[in-house]
């Protein structure tokens, strides 16, 4: 049971160092589809590698792929496109802040398409839990330069983007689970390695037809701002890979409910490379987050 845990950690921490420097990225050099595209596609020769060394090494086969399987693979890879493009889309809203809050709910669309998809149960004490992070991830992520609370917020562009990435990335989490379940193997890593090798290699060929068509100029630059780019990738194969083998040993929901201390890990390279306060507000936040990590794993 605490290996999920530790995985789900490590795809958090992955995660945070690719979405600085994809903010950099689509801040200065990239357009939101130029930056995602970066991500896949800086990160499947990296991908296919690993995979084909563990398979020569190994002596094993890659596993027969059912029609299923690529639904879902399918499916998940386009919406965790949507919702990365969403993502990176709040870094140019002045209220990211508010964004982000709402995209933070998706721990609850998580477990909502997760039962509907999968029927994947959370107990009771699981949904007190989430509800709890959610609440935590209300208290840190309201922006201090914004007035009113926020609900008050919720017609805004951001929170739309904010709503819609988190409703995205939850539909994709299910997705990815439910391709790696279609797997025979019993091991979580090699289904997690097979799973994310196809996806990715799925999302390059959409990115890169859809780029062709729309904006050709911004395949240029993405491979012009490779010096940067090739680290979002490598970060992105390691996020990915995590939150992949996180999925196949775990429901969905309870995994990116572990997957929010993504939030303190940013507050906390805010504090130790930027030299930022914390306010007390902020304090009470993360203290709640970590009783909601807590709280979540003694529930299961």
């Amino acid at each position: 049971m605490i290996l999920w845990i530790f995985i789900s950690f490590s795809a958090a921490t992955f995660q945070t160092v690719r979405f600085m420097l994809q903010k950099l990225l689509a801040t200065v050099t990239l357009t939101p589809a130029g930056a995602t595209f970066s991500r896949f596609f800086y990160s499947a020769p990296f991908v296919w590698l690993g995979l084909g060394l563990y398979l020569i090494g190994s002596g094993r086969a890659f596993p027969d792929l059912t029609i299923e399987f690529w639904i879902y693979a399918l499916v998940g890879g386009l919406f965790q496109i949507l919702g990365t493009i969403c993502v990176v889309s709040l870094f140019k809203q002045r209220n990211f802040a508010v964004g982000i809050t709402f995209m933070k709910t998706e721990v609850i669309q998580t477990a909502l398409v997760g039962l509907v998809l999968l029927g994947d149960q959370i107990n009771l004490g699981g949904w007190c839990a989430i509800f709890a992070g959610v609440v935590a991830v209300l208290i840190l992520s309201k922006p201090p330069k914004v007035e009113g609370v926020w609900w008050q917020h919720l017609g805004s562009l951001a929170s739309v983007i904010g709503l819609g990435s988190g409703a995205f990335l939850g539909i994709s989490a299910v997705s990815y689970r439910a391709a790696a379940l279609t797997l025979g193997t019993e091991d979580a890593a090699f289904r997690a390695a097979v799973t994310l090798g196809c996806v990715v290699a799925l999302q390059v060929v959409l990115m890169l037809v859809w780029l062709v068509l729309r904006d050709r100029q911004e395949i240029i630059r993405v491979w012009q701002a490779r010096s940067i780019a090739v680290w979002v990738g490598l970060t992105s194969l390691a996020g990915s890979f995590c939150w992949f083998w996180a999925f196949a040993l775990q429901n969905a929901a309870y995994v990116k409910a572990v997957g929010q201390v993504e939030l303190i890990l940013a507050m906390a390279a805010s504090v130790l490379f930027f030299h930022e306060t914390i306010s007390r507000r902020e304090l009470w936040g993360m203290g709640l987050l970590c009783l909601s990590i807590l709280g979540l794993i003694l529930s299961i």
